[in-house]
């Protein structure tokens, strides 16, 4: 028999497929049932369209009356690009509203459920709502700490290291894993790299072999190292491509401004970029999820600074020896009780890879 989490699993089947088109706004799915069976169906498509709530009610008409609605995300209730979600459900008569979890949104954050019991309709959350809240994690920790959330991407050998002693590394990873990288892509509002990765390896950071758009694509070059002949700087990737670097001469700026790089000037942190004054800028430019592709320096000091939020590992049936790059370039430390810890680690089969997800607990090896 069909229970709240059967119609909120449907509803977070919905959801999904408006991943990667709803920015800034999140991904929600909506499902309204009436004596046991589903008459209205709906998901935010993209941002300034109709929210999931409207297109569920749309389609069920005025049998919306009396019905109970399964959403995956508080209902809005303030007007922005749309009319509040709450006051259309308030308007079809609906009988109870089920909701997954609630929105950080401080424009929202309780007013939805507030404004539907106002009204006299039934309310109910948290079902299913780790799910719901994994599903819009980025947008939850955005408007809870202004930052992007960050996943760190790393395809490496069973003796964990991302390319071999010459720099090579490619392809550690299976063409499944590829195209799934690919879909994360797809899924992030940008995509960043170090410079050490686009010296070696000279990537595009684009969309490829599945359906997307192509995220901001960021180097974090701190010494304006990026050659002129790099892909990024090339006239078709230019003017979607930032270098995150620190105040050098002014001459250097001229070459990849007139390329129509946007540079961002970070505060130094020792000879680098302060990676949490940039991590801070990115979120001031609106960037809710973040996808870190390498290289191991950059992935160390992201890690070493609290900065990682997600960690995707793909390791491949693979082994290249002791002397081969490791994912983390930072110094080890000499007591274990000191190491980074991970947890919820999950694992599945890509192709003949394997997938491990880890979390860390965002500490910093020393201060």
């Amino acid at each position: 028999m069909p229970t709240d989490a059967t119609y909120m699993k449907r509803a977070l089947q919905l959801a999904r497929r408006g991943v990667g088109t709803t920015y800034p706004n999140p991904a929600v799915g909506c499902v309204i049932v009436k004596q046991g069976a589903i008459i209205g169906e709906g998901w935010h498509k993209r941002a300034g369209g109709h929210h999931a709530e409207v297109h569920a009610l749309a389609m069920a008409g005025a049998d919306a009356a009396g019905a109970d609605v399964y959403v995956t995300l508080e209902p809005c209730s303030h007007t922005g690009r749309t009319p509040p979600c709450c006051d259309a459900l308030i308007r079809a008569g609906v009988k109870r509203v089920i909701i997954g979890s609630g929105d950080a949104n401080p424009q929202v954050n309780g007013g939805g459920m507030r404004a539907l019991q106002r009204a006299g309709i039934e309310t109910l959350s948290g079902i299913l709502e780790d799910k719901c809240r994994e599903l819009n994690r980025a947008f939850l920790k955005f408007m809870a700490t202004g930052r992007p959330h960050t996943t760190l991407k790393c395809a490496m050998t069973l003796d964990g290291k991302i390319a071999c002693t010459s720099g090579d590394s490619r392809w550690i990873s299976c063409e499944a894993s590829r195209t799934l990288v690919h879909r994360m892509r797809a899924a992030s509002n940008a995509i960043m790299v170090g410079v050490g990765t686009v010296l070696a390896d000279d990537p595009r950071l684009t969309v490829r072999h599945v359906a997307g758009i192509d995220p901001l694509r960021i180097v974090v070059d701190s010494r304006l190292r990026t050659p002129e002949r790099a892909a990024l700087l090339s006239a078709e990737l230019a003017p979607g491509t930032l270098i995150a670097t620190r105040e050098t001469a002014p001459e250097l700026h001229s070459r990849f401004l007139e390329k129509g790089i946007e540079l961002l000037f970070c505060k130094p942190h020792g000879e680098q970029v302060d990676l949490c004054d940039l991590w801070e800028k990115l979120g001031a430019r609106g960037i809710q999820s973040l996808l870190l592709e390498g290289g191991s320096r950059l992935a160390g000091e992201a890690l070493h600074r609290g900065l990682i939020d997600e960690c995707v590992f793909f390791y491949a049936p693979k082994v290249v020896g002791a002397d081969g790059i490791s994912p983390f370039g930072f110094t080890g430390t000499t007591d274990m009780s000191r190491a980074i810890t991970f947890h919820t680690l999950k694992s599945r089969r890509v192709g003949t890879d394997i997938m491990v997800t880890a979390y860390p607990e965002n500490r910093c090896l020393q201060d």
